[in-house]
């Protein structure tokens, strides 16, 4: 390789790859410059491990050619034969390097070289990528050169893993943060926390369709059963309704306990209040059924489970609330607390979904009115409404 082509691919990484605009352009870029710099390169792998409560970690390849693909890979892998006999797995948990020549008997170790040997690969090599915090991520380094990579391009990649590391432990720690903000806050609150909405009194006024759910029985459930079972329970509890609210364009902002609080902007981006209100009902009845087929064993019983869900349509204040240091990004308002106050009655009524008139007036159903309700707080009794199709509950 020519060694001033190196540094100067070496320097332009020192400063943050500013010509590339996302990390598949940089990883492009980097690959395509050390081949026009001489290095032998057909295939180059990343994998960065993440702080992710699903995702083990990301991978991107780059072959010559063809654009970078990016994927991912669940915790599961870990359990896999495949993974036990990678060659990865020896650098995430070593942090050495893994070389195997196709002409070298040791490469038929690892399986995953038989496929590369079969594409016509002469030579491969993992390097350990360590961040600054200790943790080692891995690159991989594919040639079909028939004489394989020399020592000079060795050297070469190992130069240039360092500032590799740097720029990819800066585009990590970004995603790292959207990925932990959009798992405890939402989103939306994630993307303005990143933006620079991090004081108290920031805080915009939002239309909104809200969601304020609960599982019936909560409390006698708690009493009788182990915390573990109940948590367990409860995670189970709160998937059934997640994938039903985000899937229709909702953001959940906050756990309660056994409640949870959900909003659906309506805004020019996502529809009238119309338009939102009907993805909102198709979630509460997508959460019903989910809820409805749940089935718990604790020994010999089954628990089966029930909830209610209040929905209402208003202004609501979106932003930043707390005291001191500590904030949380969330919603208040008079259209919240009268939620609130909608799912205590639908508990009341034995009803699974009830919501205000100002809701039912923006979604065309065949709504069933439950009657007016005096609600603490507001002066003017409320009208309420049912799912028609929905035969109450008989309380006790």
């Amino acid at each position: 390789m020519e060694s001033s082509e190196l540094q100067r691919i070496t320097n332009w990484l020192i400063d943050g790859a500013r010509s590339s605009g996302t990390p598949t352009e940089m990883i492009a870029d980097v690959c395509e410059r050390l081949v026009e710099a001489g290095l032998p390169l057909a295939r180059f792998g990343i994998f960065i491990r993440t702080l992710h409560p699903e995702i083990f970690g990301r991978n991107f390849i780059w072959r010559k050619g063809q654009e970078v693909e990016i994927g991912t890979v669940d915790f599961e892998i870990l359990e896999t034969p495949e993974f036990a006999r990678s060659p990865l797995r020896i650098v995430f948990e070593q942090g050495i390097e893994v070389r195997g020549r196709m002409d070298d008997p040791a490469s038929r170790r690892f399986p995953f070289l038989d496929d590369m040997r079969a594409e016509g690969v002469t030579d491969y090599i993992a390097v350990p990528m360590p961040f600054l915090d200790g943790s080692v991520h891995a690159t991989s380094w594919v040639t079909r050169d028939p004489g394989g990579f020399s020592d000079d391009d060795i050297a070469a990649i190992r130069s240039i893993v360092t500032p590799l590391a740097r720029v990819a432990e800066i585009i990590s720690l970004r995603r790292t943060a959207e990925m932990l903000l959009d798992t405890y806050v939402g989103n939306r609150a994630g993307a303005r926390i990143l933006g620079g909405q991090i004081r108290r009194g920031h805080n915009d006024t939002m239309q909104a369709a809200i969601w304020l759910s609960d599982l019936r029985g909560f409390t006698a459930l708690s009493d009788r059963l182990p915390a573990e079972t109940v948590v367990e329970i409860l995670n189970q509890y709160f998937d059934c309704q997640v994938t039903a609210i985000r899937g229709h364009g909702g953001e959940v902002l906050k756990f309660m306990g056994d409640g949870l609080l959900a909003v659906f902007p309506i805004d020019e981006y996502v529809g009238d209040a119309a338009h939102v209100c009907g993805r909102v009902l198709e979630a509460a009845r997508e959460s019903r059924a989910s809820v409805e087929t749940l089935a718990f064993p604790v020994g010999e019983i089954i628990e089966r489970f029930r909830f209610g869900v209040a929905l209402h349509v208003g202004n609501i204040l979106y932003g930043n609330i707390g005291g001191g240091n500590r904030l949380d990004f969330t919603c208040i308002g008079p259209a919240v607390n009268l939620a609130a106050r909608l799912e205590k009655i639908a508990g009341r009524l034995g009803r699974t979904v009830v919501v205000s008139e100002v809701f039912a007036n923006a979604c065309r159903h065949d709504w069933r009115e439950l009657g007016e309700f005096p609600i603490a707080g507001f002066s003017k009794a409320q009208r309420v409404y049912g799912l028609g199709e929905e035969t109450p509950l008989v309380m006790a």
